[in-house]
């Protein structure tokens, strides 16, 4: 029977992840069940549905296509290429089994055969095609003719970066340390700026080049040492130490691939879908497993796809030894978080920021942490010590003050609040989240209304779609009794967010203020609709009983009281 062997190992999977036999549930319901699971990015169920639908329809190079996707989603190479050399005997064109074949053939050293493929048409994706090509005449021992490729690529429009990058990467790998730099010291010429991987490789070129000064005056131009990034503080001391530091970018035309894959993933987390560039990661991983910057955008984009479980695991690949744990630590701790576990998060970051206690970062992600869970108290005590930990106030610490000061004002101390908000206008002047924060704070307390309603429109002009900010300015000028402007105003705050229930109330009492009533209680009932705070929700339903001249008017009274 053809492809028996396929059938046979796609039954036995089936089988193995159902506990029950595969025609049990039938082939539309596995395939129903596969295509909900990959819409869900859900790459898990993904594979187990469309194994189980492929153990009953072998032939489908839909449902093999999709697997393989899945399978080289979770990273699982060893499972993809037997679908995809199923495709291929179809003689089926599938970027996906071009793909997953390709990483086989590399690991294995078949240099040869993957140029081979891409001269017979295969495509690996924008850019990586040609890339890869280049890699593979490395690989096979033609570096002129890999050096011509890159060339080639360099012709091209926007790729000239990225041609230089890998020219570079593949002279370094050959041992020509000299040529290499002069490739990256005309990038710089022409104006590109670095990439965190072209920074590590060029330094580490600098140092094969015994030219240790000119490699820590390049970290230091490129990044803030003070900000205690693990990784550049760790080669910034070698360097120091007079230590030689190996070119570990790319040491062979394998690793070099790693870094064509990253590439594109990078490009595509900017410019693609989550997806998308998990196919392209996980190939960098699979290709280099120590390249921990893939395993982390890995995780970054399952996070993004809500495959919390999936993010976590990959998070926890990175070796507690390696100088990005923390990053790998911060980012499942937001993972936790947003899984619904804000306790496991919270108990992560506390436990990293006792074993690395000199990592401002650690303390900053836990006070945003305990923010986003209203432990204000502890939130102060964390950006506290991350603040003592900088050795200057630099203004990209402008964020570090706001969000103290927002805890702050949660906390009822409004001195102190506003002492944040105005240091971190200080660093980062007319800073809009800051101004209309402080300027709706100042309307709230009716305290220096002109120069919060100032703020605001500062603010509103650098966002005029961001409804949060028009709705500020609106109840700055409803606290003005300029209720028409209010009116106005707040009714297009409600449009670019409708279910809010802070911009529905205001716009409920900005409307009764101009005498639309009915209009005023209609916005007052979708504002309880939308679940807001408790005592908001009270003061809600009282305006709906008695009106809000007469909660006003009580308002009044308690407060002379």
């Amino acid at each position: 029977m053809k492809h028996s062997f396929l059938r046979t190992a796609l039954l036995s999977t089936a089988l193995f992840f159902s506990g029950f036999s595969a025609q049990s549930e039938g082939l539309s319901g596995a395939y129903l069940a596969a295509r909900s699971a990959s819409s869900a990015a859900d790459f898990e169920e993904a594979v187990v549905y469309f194994t189980r639908a492929l153990a009953l329809d072998p032939d489908n190079t839909f449902l093999m296509n999709n697997a393989a996707a899945s399978f080289l989603s979770l990273g699982q190479i060893d499972s993809a290429i037997p679908i995809a050399a199923a495709l291929e005997e179809q003689d089926v064109h599938s970027q996906i089994a071009d793909l997953v074949l390709t990483i086989e053939e590399i690991r294995n050293g078949e240099y040869d055969t993957v140029s081979k493929r891409i001269k017979d048409g295969a495509d690996l994706g924008p850019v990586l095609t040609q890339l890869i090509d280049a890699w593979a005449e490395l690989g096979s021992g033609k570096m002129s003719v890999a050096l011509e490729k890159f060339d080639a690529l360099e012709a091209q429009p926007s790729f000239e970066g990225i041609a230089n990058f890998h020219r570079a990467l593949a002279l370094g790998s050959v041992g020509d340390y000299g040529a290499a730099l002069e490739v990256f010291e005309s990038i710089e010429e022409k104006g590109f700026s670095h990439t965190r991987s072209t920074l590590i490789a060029y330094v580490e070129i600098l140092s094969q080049m015994e030219r240790n000064d000119d490699a820590l005056e390049a970290l230091g131009k490129a990044y803030n040492l003070g900000d205690a990034d693990p990784e550049f503080a760790d080669l910034y001391a070698r360097l120091e130490n007079g230590e030689t530091l190996a070119f570990t970018a790319a040491p062979s035309a394998r690793e070099g691939v790693a870094q064509a894959a990253f590439t594109l993933a990078e490009i595509l987390s900017v410019e693609g879908t989550p997806d998308q560039t998990i196919l392209y990661s996980r190939m960098a991983e699979i290709l280099d497993p120590s390249f921990i910057p893939a395993v982390l955008l890995t995780a970054e984009m399952l996070e993004e796809l809500e495959q919390f479980d999936l993010a976590t695991k990959a998070y926890a690949k990175v070796p507690t030894d390696h100088p990005s744990f923390h990053l790998a630590e911060i980012g499942r701790a937001d993972t936790l978080r947003r899984a619904g576990k804000p306790e496991a998060a919270v108990e992560v970051l506390r436990t990293l920021s006792k074993n690395r206690p000199e990592l401002p970062a650690v303390l900053i992600g836990l006070g945003d942490l305990l923010r986003s869970q209203e432990e204000y108290l502890g939130a102060i005590e964390a950006y506290d010590g991350a603040l003592e930990l900088f050795p200057e106030i630099t203004p990209n610490l402008w964020f570090v003050f706001y969000s103290r000061g927002i805890s702050h004002e949660r906390s009822q101390d409004w001195e102190k609040a506003e002492a944040d908000f105005r240091q971190a206008l200080a660093l980062y002047p007319d800073q809009p989240q800051v101004l209309n924060y402080l300027g709706y704070s100042m309307v709230e307390k009716n305290e220096n209304l002109d120069e919060a309603l100032e703020m605001i429109e500062k603010a509103v002009e650098a966002r005029p779609e961001d409804g949060y900010i028009i709705d500020s300015l609106a109840w700055a000028y409803y606290k003005l009794g300029r209720y028409e402007e209010a009116a106005e105003l707040m009714e297009k705050a409600a449009q670019l967010e409708p279910v809010d229930p802070v911009v529905s109330d205001h716009l409920g009492d900005a409307l009764w203020m101009v005498n639309r009533k009915i209009e005023a209680d209609f916005q007052w009932r979708r504002a309880l609709s939308f679940e807001p705070e408790e005592k908001d929700a009270d003061r809600i339903r009282r305006k709906l009983e008695v009106g809000l001249d007469e909660v006003l008017a009580d308002e009044e009274i308690a407060t002379e009281d």
